[in-house]
């Protein structure tokens, strides 16, 4: 029966040591000095402390992770956090109210060109009115005897 390995990395492990192991028995002492020094500054570089840039900011190897639960924020850094947020929500309010001015405008624009034309806002509902947009400007059109 196959047990799962509690080391998930412990067969990459074996590997490195095999070929560790190999290159040493190959070389020469002076190489294999280097190369063992080498090993160790990796370790070292690897195990370094994660450096601590802000609160809740954590960059390692090049990688920035957020991590709220290890220590509370202040209220500027809660205020940092809101910040995006505060922003957004003032661009959506800008572009909702702006629209509605624009809305409205083109609304009285509307209205106005309806009040002062020559017809009357009665002539644009009725359907004989549709039909004589509807009809091409080549055809005679008849005046209908009311």
């Amino acid at each position: 029966m196959n047990t799962p390995n509690l080391h998930p990395h412990a067969s990459q492990e074996r590997f490195a040591h095999r070929v560790a192991a190999r290159l040493d028995s190959q070389l020469s002492h002076d190489v294999s000095e280097r190369l063992r020094a080498a090993r160790v500054r990796a370790v070292a570089m690897r195990r370094q402390p994660v450096a601590k840039t802000a609160p809740g900011l954590q960059v390692q190897n090049g990688a920035a992770t957020l991590n709220f639960e290890t220590e509370k924020l202040r209220f500027t850094g809660w205020f940092a956090a809101l910040l995006p947020l505060i922003a957004l929500l003032a661009g959506l309010i800008t572009i909702h109210v702006l629209q509605n001015d624009l809305r409205a405008s083109e609304l009285a624009e509307i209205d106005s060109a309806l009040l002062t034309d020559d017809l009357p806002p009665a002539a644009y509902t009725d359907p004989g009115f549709l039909k004589f947009l509807k009809t091409p400007l080549d055809t005679p059109r008849t005046a209908t005897p009311e």
